[in-house]
């Protein structure tokens, strides 16, 4: 993984310029709380809803003079180096439209896409006008993650056999997310889905990252409707995906109805097991052995997606296809996404095109 295995920015160096297009994505938050550590500047932001500007204005001390109600004109007017998008997953292709063409890079919260084509689409815009675009998942800088796969690389494990993914909390409303947040997180034509788009990608993404970079041949998926909340009528709260490899198996559960948050992993190789119960710890159980035992983890170089897009942007760092915030992956996350929403459409499984 890049973001733990690279060497870190120089601290002298200034800031990057970056702008942010929307609000709407409650991790913006975590971007205006990070600005003391100095990785990036924000000096413009596009945000057509000025009741949601104005609230972020006052939470966080934002000079109003930053905000715009047109993407182009901000963009063009404040000429930053990068764009960060905190909209809902389907603008995330407007926004590479109007980055890619004045070779301004872009980070999207994940996933870049719930759809093939508009995956795509984005990866020939970079490609293009060869930008940087990079998907921003919470789990990348989990150091267990990191750790994981130094210990997969090295053979612990031996040839992974079946991966388990959990990811969710008990929902987004429940847990007090923004209004303007909730609100196209449970519109299906802003993201997809429910909890199968919203956590789902998390074992997409890291599963592709742990069989380096290759697509499943097929997927099978089942959603429920589970909570009664007319909020949620639109979309799943429940779903189950199954990946399934040549060689081994994935099983992505994601969920808007547990009684707790987990982003956890079991992964059972032919010689071991190895769990990543949490950000910080990844235990092993070799194969005769009846207990659990801690593995080495380490801190990240980079920290927090902001750090990392800055050493990305100024060349001090590859981002490689297998990286799990690469333009490769998450074009196979979105083929994943895609075809996990169509089976659970039809009931059956779907086979991806070699």
């Amino acid at each position: 993984m890049a973001s733990a295995e690279s060497t870190p920015r120089q601290a002298e160096k200034p800031p990057l310029r970056v702008a942010v297009a929307r609000l709407i994505h409650g991790h913006v938050a975590g971007l205006f709380g990070n600005l003391a550590q100095g990785a990036v500047q924000v000096i413009g932001i596009y945000e057509p809803d000025h009741a949601v500007s104005a609230r972020y204005v006052r939470e966080f001390g934002i000079d109003p003079a930053l905000v715009h109600d047109r993407l182009a004109p901000m963009l063009d007017g404040t000429k930053p180096e990068a764009v960060l998008a905190f909209g809902s997953v389907a603008e995330h292709r407007t926004v590479v439209e109007a980055a890619a063409p004045r070779k301004l890079h872009v980070m999207v919260e994940k996933p870049l896409a719930f759809d093939v084509a508009e995956a795509e689409a984005m990866a020939a815009l970079a490609r293009r006008h060869r930008i940087h675009l990079l998907t921003n998942y919470e789990t990348s800088w989990y150091p267990s993650r990191s750790a994981l796969h130094t210990a997969i690389t090295s053979g612990v494990a031996g040839a992974i056999r079946k991966v388990v993914f959990r990811d969710g909390h008990y929902g987004p409303k429940e847990i007090g997310v923004q209004p303007e947040f909730l609100s196209w997180l449970v519109d299906p034509a802003a993201n997809g889905g429910g909890a199968i788009v919203d956590f789902g990608c998390y074992g997409a993404n890291l599963m592709t990252w742990l069989m380096d970079g290759r697509p499943p041949i097929s997927v099978t998926a089942v959603t429920q409707k589970l909570k009664s909340d007319p909020v949620y009528a639109r979309v799943d709260d429940e779903a189950t995906i199954v990946l399934t490899y040549p060689t081994a198996t994935a099983v992505i559960e994601a969920s808007w109805n547990w009684p707790d948050h987990r982003k956890d992993i079991q992964l059972f190789g032919e010689k071991a097991l190895l769990v990543t119960p949490d950000s910080q710890t990844l235990m092993v159980r070799s194969r005769g052995e009846t207990r659990d035992r801690p593995l080495p983890v380490r801190e990240p170089s980079y920290k927090d997606p902001f750090s990392f897009l800055a050493a990305v942007v100024r060349g001090e760092m590859v981002v490689p296809d297998l990286d799990p915030s690469s333009l490769a992956n998450a074009v196979i996350v979105a083929r994943i996404l895609e075809a996990a929403r169509r089976s659970a459409a039809i009931g059956q499984t779907v086979r991806l095109a070699s």
